[in-house]
């Protein structure tokens, strides 16, 4: 496993994403998405940041996945505490987010909204129950234009408790070598 860790690491300095360039910023209601964001902090470093919305969710999954219909339906756009970081000082950013209702939930709309990413590489990651990514990667695209999204990592929410290092490690490596060859070829979306 440590030999994993470093060849991660190895090929982030070498795309020039040395540790303080990056930052690993998440949502997370239920801690799924916060232990793969702690598990991608532990294998690149950076800094981090929790998104937090001002208007906490409900505890009950019913009353909550309520709320997250009706703003899904009405295009809310719930506001999210200070950070702690100003994202324009990054480079590399690692979005985490559960996947709610087949998509994102809105308050991570509000963070790529208020925020500038031109220039930036943003390297989507979620959790779910059942649906896969939804249509969330494509919805960055569409939200921060100017950014650079790589392919979205993915693993459902009770797999969270289990060893995934190694698959997470892997999807890295291969997301920043891909990202680190068009970059460096011109080929760079």
């Amino acid at each position: 496993m440590k030999i994993l860790k470093f060849l991660v690491f190895a090929v982030f300095f070498a795309f020039g994403a040395a540790r303080a360039e990056n930052l690993i910023v998440y949502f997370s209601d239920s801690g799924n998405t916060e232990r793969v964001a702690n598990t991608i902090y532990e294998l690149v470093g950076g800094d981090v940041a929790r998104i937090v919305s001002v208007m906490p969710y409900p505890k009950s999954q019913t009353d909550k996945t309520y709320v997250a219909k009706r703003e899904q339906e009405s295009g809310a756009r719930p506001e999210y505490e200070d950070l702690g970081v100003n994202v324009a000082d990054y480079d590399l950013i690692f979005l985490g987010y559960p996947i709610w209702w087949g998509g994102m939930p809105m308050v991570v709309y509000t963070f790529l909204e208020n925020n500038n990413f031109d220039g930036k590489v943003i390297v989507p990651f979620a959790t779910y129950g059942t649906s896969g990514l939804g249509n969330s990667v494509e919805e960055i695209k569409r939200v921060a234009p100017g950014a650079t999204v790589t392919e979205g990592f993915g693993m459902p929410g009770k797999e969270t408790t289990k060893d995934y290092t190694k698959v997470l490690a892997e999807w890295l490596s291969d997301v920043v070598v891909t990202e680190w060859l068009n970059k460096t070829s011109g080929n760079a979306e």
